[in-house]
């Protein structure tokens, strides 16, 4: 059986990382999120995964309550749905960074957000 967890190491922190995705990642929209990502050949056997960070804008929504709302519901969506997506990392030997940016001007209930999510992973494993 395999846990559906969101650790650490699939969140995507370091800068240069970041800097590099925003500057060299392909982008594409997927209502309600403009999603960036960036295909890189992993250096080692155990460094091949997929590494993820949620954006929500602050100029939309001024309230940092409303903000982690939205942060905490497409991150429970990418948890539950992202099994395809590392499964194809491991086997092809990449490292995925994905930057996943809201662009709804409303708060999306759960069920919103997750589709939003589950057809921008459905895209992302056609596109590699």
């Amino acid at each position: 059986m395999h846990r559906n967890t969101f650790k650490k190491e699939e969140r995507l922190s370091s800068k240069t990382k970041l800097d590099r995705l925003f500057n060299q990642g392909a982008s594409m929209f997927v209502y309600p999120f403009k999603v960036l990502f960036l295909t890189e050949v992993a250096t080692n056997e155990n460094n091949a995964s997929v590494q993820v960070v949620f954006t929500v804008p602050k100029r939309t929504f001024k309230h940092a309550v409303t903000r982690n709302l939205i942060r905490r519901r497409a991150k429970e969506a990418y948890r539950l749905n992202k099994q395809q997506l590392t499964e194809l990392a491991n086997d092809k030997n990449i490292q995925l960074s994905i930057a996943f940016i809201y662009i709804d001007k409303e708060v999306k209930d759960y069920k919103g957000i997750e589709k939003g999510i589950k057809k921008a992973l459905t895209k992302l494993l056609a596109k590699q």
